[in-house]
């Protein structure tokens, strides 16, 4: 598909987000716009912090996307190529405002220099973040009404953030809960310094378990999944592989694989949408 040939949208998916452009090459053909709208939102509120030289103008720009949907629901979009298309989502498929409204307000954690607390943080901001865009696209493929998506939000944000973890160690952000530092002893500053620090490893390995504790959860509601909607779940596919991948490393979160582009990503995700999985 050409570059020229996709929508605003489908470019910063595809230049941004790759994996789950992919995915949505297997929704409806009249639906794959607004889960790029989605999908484009989601980057646009993502990149707050490192796009921003202070909080404060982090909170100003989640507040300009916070009144950006307000508008929306009042049908008044503002002039913005995402909140356009956005709008478009949302008057064609009765998008949940409260979805998006807790998306941004999840991002706030970003603009913070602490950890999140513990697990129960961390697995609350991966719903918050992730969980509810899941949602949002099971909506527009007409399966609103199912329970995958909390466990298989989740499931694909833990794994994005431990494939993070040194690209957001290199601007001093950690995302691993503070409870598991203090546990495993890790030092921060080798952490920062990119030096491999003694007991990352068991914090990666218990962000990964819990993971693929939230993939299986989200796999055994298969069944209740319409075929239409699976490409709102398709990149727990491509989580799957980063898992394993952790899996047999030894959960090295420094492998120079766990960030490049699989070229068996495209026959994964068609492997599993002939065969109705995720």
């Amino acid at each position: 598909m050409s570059e020229a040939a996709l929508s605003y949208c489908a470019r910063e998916v595809r230049r941004n987000d790759p994996e789950r452009f992919l995915t949505c090459l297997f929704a409806p053909a009249e639906r794959r716009e607004a889960l790029f709208a989605l999908y484009a939102f989601n980057q646009e509120i993502a990149k707050t912090r490192s796009v921003v030289s202070e909080p404060l103008l982090g909170e100003i720009r989640l507040t300009w996307w916070r009144d950006a949907i307000g508008e929306i629901y009042q049908g008044q979009p503002r002039q913005h190529e995402v909140v356009q298309e956005l709008a478009k989502a949302v008057a064609a498929y009765g998008l949940t405002r409260a979805h998006l409204d807790r998306m941004i307000e999840a991002r706030a954690q970003d603009l913070t220099e602490e950890p999140p607390a513990d697990m129960p943080a961390l697995l609350a901001y991966a719903e918050g973040t992730s969980s509810t865009l899941t949602a949002l696209c099971l909506e527009v493929l007409g399966a609103s009404a199912s329970e995958a998506a909390t466990p298989a939000g989740i499931a694909v944000a833990l794994t994005g953030l431990v494939r993070a973890i040194p690209f957001h160690a290199r601007d001093h952000w950690v995302n691993i809960p503070a409870s598991l530092l203090r546990e495993h002893a890790v030092d921060i500053q080798a952490l920062y310094d990119l030096r491999k620090p003694d007991g990352l490893r068991r914090c990666v390995e218990t962000i990964a378990d819990a993971a693929r504790g939230n993939m299986a959860a989200a796999r055994a509601m298969r069944g209740a999944v319409p075929k239409p909607a699976l490409a709102a779940l398709l990149p727990l596919t491509l989580a799957d592989a980063h898992l394993g991948l952790l899996a047999k490393n030894g959960h090295d979160v420094y492998d120079p694989r766990l960030g490049e582009k699989s070229p068996l990503a495209s026959w994964r995700l068609t492997w599993a949408a002939l065969r109705g999985r995720y």
